[in-house]
């Protein structure tokens, strides 16, 4: 078998693995999918009225004044509320801190300039974790500021909600039946059909195959780029090498290492 088809086939068992758990797969499988992405947001929040209006995954949030953020799917819904819903495999990418960046960018997206701060709609940040990073064992964790006074706590209500979903909850509920088919490898064993489906062909039927496995060599082609660019500015910083040799060396053009070189030498 050539070094090719191997890894076609390597892809091909590792497709089979994949869940709505793992980022990369659910934000194709939800990408237009407005039916799953209601689904979702309806049985997280408790709520049948939302009505989503538009679906964008791996969205770039610029900060001009600082860092940026890629959301997972940000949806809006037709009383123009914003939900950007992460999935993070890893306890360390689903900090507070990490919730708070996101929530802030979000905001900052809605409000236009000449915008009244007062009619800026509600946002919600979605954090659906593999692990309970809470440690609570409850299915949903709601996130709220409040007003502390000498008669207790009152809800602030600014609008901003940050909420966490434990990915091991198991419960016989809807959110249970949720997280079980975010961990699920077949399809066929899935309780929501408007998740089961995208699944199911990106999964089994011979187009959606074929994506999956051509966003899979992308994303691997991708990640030996940035190994070629971590080697060059590595070689760039030592400064015992020409330009030419560390394109040589590093994989990259001349006129690539080049342009890695221009800050670095600057």
């Amino acid at each position: 078998m050539s070094i090719t088809a191997n890894t076609h086939q390597q892809d091909l068992e590792r497709l089979k693995s994949l869940r709505y758990i793992d980022d990369d797969f659910m934000t194709v499988c939800l990408a237009d999918n407005y039916e799953g992405v209601e689904l979702i947001l309806r049985i997280v929040l408790g709520r049948e009225d939302i009505i989503i209006k538009s679906v964008r995954t791996q969205e770039l949030l610029k900060n001009l004044q600082g860092r940026s953020a890629i959301l997972d799917v940000h949806a809006i819904d037709s009383t123009k509320r914003e939900f950007d819903v992460e999935i993070q495999r890893s306890d360390a990418g689903a900090g507070a801190k990490r919730a708070r960046h996101n929530s802030s960018l979000l905001d900052a997206h809605i409000l236009k300039s000449g915008d009244d701060t007062e009619n800026i709609p509600d946002s919600y940040v979605i954090f659906i974790t593999e692990n309970d990073v809470m440690g609570k064992n409850q299915a949903v964790y709601h996130i709220q500021r409040y007003v502390e006074t000498n008669e207790g706590n009152e809800l602030f209500g600014d609008g901003s909600h940050i909420i966490y979903v434990n990915g091991k909850y198991r419960g016989n509920d809807k959110i249970g039946k949720l997280m079980h088919d975010f961990s699920c490898t077949n399809p066929d064993d899935m309780n929501y059909e408007a998740l089961a489906k995208k699944a199911r062909y990106f999964k089994q039927d011979e187009k959606g195959v074929a994506i999956m496995c051509k966003i899979m060599e992308d994303m691997r082609n991708e990640k030996a780029k940035e190994v070629r660019i971590d080697n060059a500015l590595r070689m760039i910083k030592d400064g015992e090498l020409p330009l030419e040799k560390i394109a040589l060396y590093s994989g990259l053009s001349v006129d690539e290492v080049k342009e890695l070189a221009t800050p670095v030498m600057a």
